[in-house]
């Protein structure tokens, strides 16, 4: 195989070559009426020199106002002043960027050849575009058809062209190029190549005026859209820093239920099975969507308030007034941690009342019937539930049968009857055992998911 200098070498003598034939080419078949109207060629020449200040570039691609100005060029005039105009554009472009000498040829090379192979195309196609008798047919779709298929032409040599000198230069495929340089920028050639074809058949139809008018709106779209993206940016960053803190708030939150998990296996599995029968009652009785969210939540992070004990209250073996005092005080802690949460004050008041009684006789507050939340209320019934009939406790799980007859029991006093009754009528037909070995407090925290809702702006 060639030493990859001496490759690269070849390859530039090609590019010098090509360079120089585009030059002859267009300097051997330049026609002295291809340089009129003056007005036009200036036009031209100014846009694609100074398409810096005229391009547009969007999220889906750019709209490039060199190529717009190239395809007029070969459609308009003829090779030579769209090989001139090619240069221009080029020689700008690359002194702007301070190129090395091998970008430099490349550009030069591959605005000059893909200018005019372009042209060639429209004369070959459409015939000389100056003459009087042609005048009818340049008026035409027909004619604009020819442009957008030189336009195509131009857009496989210069790709060709450009990827050939990264495959030399970098050892990138040429499929990979096609993959991640061409595909994801082909929208946007298109579009560049439709508005090209429509100002030159605006141009052949309606004269010089409508192509300065359109530059003048080109200029201003630029920079209306220049304006734009700056504000997505910022929006984005801003989504970004929210998300960020967002994460950050309810990380701290998570964390802390992980690490009360280690010291008490049953911690997360039960969180996330009250969160699973939670939304399900709430669902059961017809609860709007941020109901149905808040029980769910609440449900989940109802025992956050644990992370303040000690093992001695966490694993007890015999609890003193001062043990009992820190246990009815987990709900206050809970509610205070998850309170500080922005838009969660409605899961931290549910959390705060979930010990609460029917009858009054809960803590913290003694509330009364409906003065407790509702999805204190749910969090209430099937925490009981899940208590009763969980495996993994100190004792033998109760069968659903008679967890049903104690949630019935305690009815009225502890626990809302009516919901203790839909309770039971959901379990029945759906099933005991919506909690299931299988929960898992991941799914039902749905981290990423909930972090995002949280950075979201609140909707007044």
């Amino acid at each position: 195989m060639l030493d990859h200098q001496l490759t690269q070498r070849i390859f530039w003598t090609i590019e010098a070559l090509l360079l120089a034939g585009a030059i002859g080419g267009a300097v051997l078949l330049s026609q002295g009426n291809e340089w009129q109207p003056l007005a036009l060629v200036c036009l031209v020449g100014g846009l694609a020199a100074g398409a810096q200040w005229f391009t547009v570039t969007t999220r889906s691609g750019v709209f490039s106002a060199s190529m717009v100005a190239l395809v007029m060029a070969m459609s308009l005039l003829g090779p030579a002043p769209a090989v001139a105009a090619g240069l221009a554009a080029m020689i700008v472009s690359s002194g702007v960027r301070r190129l090395s000498v091998s970008r430099w040829l490349n550009n030069l090379s591959t605005f000059a050849f893909f200018p005019f192979a372009g042209a060639l195309t429209v004369r070959l196609l459409a015939g000389d575009v100056h003459a009087a008798s042609n005048q009818a047919f340049i008026k035409s779709v027909t004619f604009g058809l020819i442009v957008f298929a030189a336009f195509l032409v131009t857009v496989a040599v210069n790709f060709a062209m450009v990827a050939l000198d990264v495959r030399f230069d970098e050892g990138r495929s040429l499929k990979r190029q096609v993959t991640e340089l061409f595909l994801p920028t082909l929208s946007g050639q298109l579009a560049t190549g439709a508005l090209a074809t429509i100002l030159v058949v605006a141009y052949t139809n309606l004269g010089l005026p409508v192509l300065l008018g359109s530059v003048a709106v080109l200029l201003i779209f630029q920079q209306l859209t220049v304006a734009l993206l700056r504000s997505e940016d910022r929006a984005d960053q801003l989504e970004a820093r929210s998300i960020q803190l967002a994460s950050l708030q309810f990380g701290v939150l998570a964390t802390l239920m992980d690490a009360l998990a280690l010291r008490d296996r049953r911690t997360a599995s039960h969180a996330a099975a009250v969160a699973r029968y939670a939304k399900a009652l709430a669902v059961e009785i017809g609860s709007t969507e941020e109901e149905q969210e808040i029980a769910h939540t609440a449900g989940l992070l109802h025992d956050i308030g644990k992370f303040t004990w000690s093992d001695r209250v966490l694993h007890p073996e015999q609890l003193t007034d001062e043990d009992l005092a820190v246990i009815h005080r987990h709900p206050q802690d809970g509610a205070t941690l998850v309170g500080k949460l922005d838009g969660y004050g409605a899961v931290a008041d549910a959390i705060l009342y979930h010990h609460e009684r029917i009858d009054g006789g809960g803590y913290p507050a003694g509330l009364i019937g409906n003065e407790i939340p509702l999805a204190s209320r749910i969090v209430a019934i099937c925490s009981t539930y899940d208590t009763m009939t969980a495996r993994e406790t100190y004792r033998a799980p109760m069968p659903p049968r008679d967890a049903m007859a104690e949630l019935r029991k305690a009815a009225g006093g502890q626990l809302d009857p009516e919901l203790v009754e839909s309770f039971i009528a959901m379990l029945e037909r759906d099933g005991v055992d919506l909690g299931g070995e299988e929960v898992s407090f991941e799914a039902e925290l749905a981290f990423e998911q909930r972090v995002r809702k949280m950075a979201q702006p609140a909707v007044r």
